[in-house]
């Protein structure tokens, strides 16, 4: 096995992990920056205000996005699993 091969199994797991973050933080990031703004503009302080919603929508992305999000683990996965022989030998 040779160093650009591990380079690029640790590039696609990086990306891999990159890609499913974005997935379950980028909504909650939108959520909270339309409630931080409704917040400003109202001069409503309240903690809970901004949490319940980023909550609520991430559960919401990990329920809808959860079977696509596996199946990519998955398949990462098993192709690392079959290249095995074809690294080691």
């Amino acid at each position: 096995m040779t160093p650009d091969t591990v380079i690029d199994i640790i590039r696609e797991a990086l990306w891999l992990i990159v890609m499913l973050a974005t997935m379950i933080i980028g909504p909650g990031l939108a959520i909270g920056l339309v409630v931080s703004t409704f917040q400003a503009a109202t001069q409503i302080n309240e903690q809970t205000l901004s949490f319940l919603p980023r909550l609520l929508i991430t559960l919401i992305v990990i329920i809808v996005m959860g079977p696509w999000m596996l199946t990519q683990l998955l398949d990462h996965a098993n192709g690392l699993i079959s290249r095995i022989p074809y690294l080691i030998g």
